[in-house]
């Protein structure tokens, strides 16, 4: 019988982006070793090239392209691993990022996802405090209590103020989740709509304070594409309104359209 694949990274690349191979050495130099593998809607030249370059298994999505079916797609291809990293192409991760997150995922009895803190990077500079990243700090830190890993009430209170948790800060436990964790529809908050669904099922939301990565913010990223066009509001009242009544969601909403221009640069 073939040995278990322990951990894989998936790298969900897009286009032609100009920081992919700073985040494939990044993950290349984790102090652990991991199957990684690059996975695209959009296949091209350059992401083959590197592909080759450094002898990483490259996978084209045959079937509709987008945010939730490419991190689909690539979760689909990573199957059979024990834990799956769904890596952005524009990020980088500090080399004990996955040392430290299997740590905490193999010391719990039913791990759900790891997530940690991170860092963010604007104009090749790294910021590691500013506002938003001091409210999601402080929306986690009952997430520092050991005893509140498994609390499916602590965690859904935290998620029904917004959504703290880095996506591509997590690695899932593949075990304990369903085969498809995405929903498609969201351009947005379709993380937060991730983390709602598994927030319901038995197991430990595991949280490292360290900042294990580092989340790129840059005018040509989705994120700021979406805030352009405003869609990104209508999901979150869309989200609040899994939490609370509609009067309050769309106070909540409305708050939280603020920091969004924490996302511009």
């Amino acid at each position: 019988m073939a040995k278990r694949v322990r951990h894989t990274f998936v790298v969900c690349a897009y286009k032609e982006s100009p920081y992919l191979e700073e985040c494939l050495r990044s993950l290349l130099a984790q102090s652990v070793k991991s199957r990684i593998l690059i996975v695209t809607s959009t296949p091209n030249e350059f992401i083959q090239s590197l592909a080759e370059q450094y002898r990483i298994p490259y996978f084209v999505n045959p079937g509709e392209g987008g945010i939730t079916q490419d991190w689909n797609f690539g979760y689909a291809c990573a199957a059979g691993s024990k834990y799956i990293t769904i890596a952005h192409q524009d990020d980088v991760y500090e080399k004990t990022y996955l040392e430290k997150a299997l740590r905490l995922l193999e010391n719990s009895k039913r791990p759900l996802i790891f997530f940690s803190d991170y860092y963010e990077i604007r104009e090749g500079m790294r910021v590691e405090s500013n506002k938003l990243l001091k409210v999601k700090r402080l929306m986690l830190l009952p997430m520092r209590i050991k005893a509140f890993r498994g609390s499916r009430w602590v965690r859904r209170r935290i998620l029904s103020l917004g959504s703290p948790i880095c996506c591509p800060s997590v690695t899932y436990a593949a075990d304990h989740l369903p085969k498809v964790i995405f929903q498609n529809g969201f351009r947005a908050c379709e993380d937060w709509e991730t983390w709602e669904m598994i927030s319901k099922l038995s197991g430990d939301f595991l949280y490292s304070t360290e900042l294990l990565m580092g989340h790129r913010i840059h005018a040509d990223s989705e994120t700021s594409a979406i805030i352009g066009d405003h869609k990104r509001t209508d999901e979150e009242y869309k989200m609040y309104c899994k939490f609370w009544p509609k009067p309050v969601a769309k106070l909540l909403a409305r708050a939280y359209a603020s920091g969004q221009k924490s996302n511009e640069l």
